[in-house]
């Protein structure tokens, strides 16, 4: 930067310097220019102390500052050229006298802006304690002179002083869009990650905070993540402070929500996994009963097992104990969460090996010591992590299904705050909108005869028929998800989906309803069956009043789960007891509801295939 400086500074000292020489040749206002001239050699002054300054100058006011100051000299330079003219140019040239006198404030003008600058730019333990005030760049746009002065104390303050800058900056992007755009703009990120990597625990957690406030759109969060974030955000949720790692885990829900795109550098940044570590912590170490019994695919345990077939026969029957984590999640470093048979030799090498590495994933120092409701936030704000990184991303979240955050989900969602138990639920409901979409999510994290599947689903259930405001809605679209995973002898789940069919909120029926549909769809293999239990549990009685008295977020999920119901078993005397053909006809004639064909060929398609059955009935 100090090279840069003096590149952009040579000018205007060239400047200022042909000024002082022509001043002395004025011939028409004399004193005026006299004044230029001592203006000019302290703004001169000024220049030079910048450009030989052993500290960096900030950059971004520099540039503007130095770039304004030029424009000033040059434009005096012209004016003094003319006031040394005489004879002949003199008769044809004409001065305004005010010309002089502005050319003179300018200057003046100047000469605040350099020394503003110089003094932000000094390490704040090497400034005068008087205080200069705005410099008149910033007549007109003060927060921006704001936002420099604290930018500048971040790049060469003190550590108390950056914390307290830091802390400026989170209230400044706290207040509106604007600023926000301004503190990236103006540099602010890169000492904002300075500050986060090498600061006190208070600076550490304001600059972290600010950057969770800057990437509020995803052209501020791609910056932030360009400029390095995920890898400090990394170390900080592994080695710091937990008071420092709760915004940070804050910061990174932000910029998953905001921009998408980053989640890939957080997972390569080993983020999922840390985020999990503190999920876990004192969370499932009661609960050791659930076990999770996952495929081992580590190549050191396939060269074992090749090599040492009597050993393997002989722990058969110990591998159930045990719990193999794809991808750094082992059950070694899970509060004993599982217990083992001491292994061979070999294996115990190979199982010290892995330990240690889990071990250096995630800091617990000094975690036992931290008050409750710090602790709290903690898992309420990994949570919200891992439930926005989730979204819409098979890798993350077959990476969290490989480890323990499912069963840590489930313990929260029962024993955790009310935040914690609603951001756990908003997770189970990503990961498992994402296995709807991907059989292998379904195959190996949710198949029926997975303890974990298992606890997840009736913890689901028991929501569900407690009905629980807050977390019913995200519970009932989980099951929903989970609709191909059920076997036919799960008889549980529909009757429970089909009491609240007939619930005073509309948002909670429309939801039990389209949750309904995914058991009764054609897609399910056994939609059949599902249907025959949908009508059992007396759902079309509730489907009928939905479609003719429901609102429109109501009505038509229940028009849709009353046709697949139709379709599928259209020789249900039910169906023909309660006239569902008259409603399906009544449905048709509802230009509202008809405006998507192919809802209205749906209804079509039920309507006669219920005219064909019940007409031979």
């Amino acid at each position: 930067m100090a090279d840069i400086v003096k590149q952009i500074i040579a000018r205007p000292i060239q400047l200022a310097d042909q000024i002082i020489k022509e001043t002395e040749f004025a011939c028409v206002y004399k004193q005026d220019c006299a004044d230029i001239k001592t203006k000019t050699e302290k703004l001169g002054g000024l220049l030079r102390q910048a450009a030989r300054a052993s500290y960096d100058l900030y950059e971004r006011p520099t540039r503007r500052i130095i770039d304004d100051t030029e424009q000033v000299l040059d434009k005096t330079l012209q004016l003094v050229i003319k006031c040394r003219n005489n004879g002949i140019r003199r008769i044809f040239t004409f001065i305004p006298k005010g010309a002089v006198k502005k050319g003179s404030s300018l200057i003046e003008n100047s000469i605040g802006d350099v020394s503003w600058l110089l003094r932000v730019s000094t390490p704040t333990n090497e400034r005068d304690d008087e205080y200069v005030g705005l410099p008149p760049i910033a007549a007109n746009e003060p927060i921006l002179c704001l936002v420099w002065e604290q930018i500048a104390i971040l790049c060469c303050g003190t550590l108390e002083d950056r914390a307290e800058a830091a802390a400026s900056l989170v209230s400044l992007a706290r207040d509106n869009e604007r600023y926000r755009r301004l503190i990236i703009e103006e540099g602010g990120v890169p000492p904002l990650l300075k500050l986060a990597k090498e600061g006190k625990m208070e600076g550490q957690e304001s600059a972290v905070r600010a950057m969770g406030l800057l990437g509020q759109d995803k052209e501020s969060v791609e910056q932030i993540v360009n400029a390095g974030v995920c890898s400090v955000f990394s170390k900080i949720l592994k080695e710091g402070h937990m008071k420092v790692q709760i915004p940070a885990a804050w910061a990174v829900s932000e910029f998953a929500a905001n921009y998408p795109e980053c989640k890939d550098h957080f997972l390569q940044n080993n983020m999922i996994r840390l985020l999990v570590s503190h999920l876990s912590y004192e969370t499932i170490e009661e609960h050791s009963k659930y076990t999770i019994v996952y495929e081992k695919r580590m190549a050191s345990i396939v060269d074992m097992a090749n090599s040492d077939n009597d050993a393997k026969i002989g722990q058969h029957k110990d591998d159930r104990l045990h719990v193999s984590r794809p991808g750094g999640f082992d059950a070694g470093d899970s509060h004993n969460a599982v217990t083992m048979k001491p292994p061979s030799q070999p294996q115990q090498r190979r199982e010290k090996s892995k330990r240690r590495v889990a071990l250096s994933g995630a800091s617990i120092k000094g975690r036992e010591f931290e008050d409750p409701a710090t602790k709290t936030e903690m898992k309420a704000m990994a949570a919200r992590a891992l439930w926005h990184l989730c979204v819409n991303h098979f890798a993350i979240c077959k990476t969290i299904t490989e480890s323990r955050a499912l069963l840590c989900f489930t313990v929260l969602l029962e024993k955790g705050e009310e935040e914690v138990k609603y951001n756990s639920a908003m997770a189970l409901m990503e990961i498992t909108a994402i296995a709807e979409s991907h059989a292998e999510l379904r195959r190996s994290a949710f198949k029926p005869t997975s303890p974990t599947a298992r606890v997840v689903v009736d913890k689901l259930l028991k929501i569900v028929n407690k009905g629980e405001s807050d977390l019913l809605i995200p519970s009932i679209q989980s099951i929903g998800n989970l609709a191909r995973t059920f076997r036919a002898t799960e008889t549980r789940i529909i009757p429970s989906m089909v009491r609240l069919l007939d619930d005073r909120e509309h948002e909670v029926s429309a939801q039990a309803a389209i949750a309904l549909i995914k058991f009764a769809c054609t897609d399910n293999y056994l939609h059949v069956t599902h249907c025959k239990a949908i009508l059992e549990a007396d759902a079309p009685k509730h489907l009928i009043q939905l479609t003719y008295f429901g609102e429109l977020v109501a009505q038509v999920p229940g028009l849709i789960l009353l046709c697949y119901i139709a379709l599928h078993v259209p020789d249900s005397e039910t169906l023909a007891q309660e006239d569902v053909h008259i409603v399906l006809q009544w449905a048709l004639k509802q230009g509202h509801l008809m405006q998507d064909s192919q809802l209205e060929t749906l209804v079509l398609e039920a309507k006669q295939r219920l005219e064909i059955y019940q007409s031979r009935a």
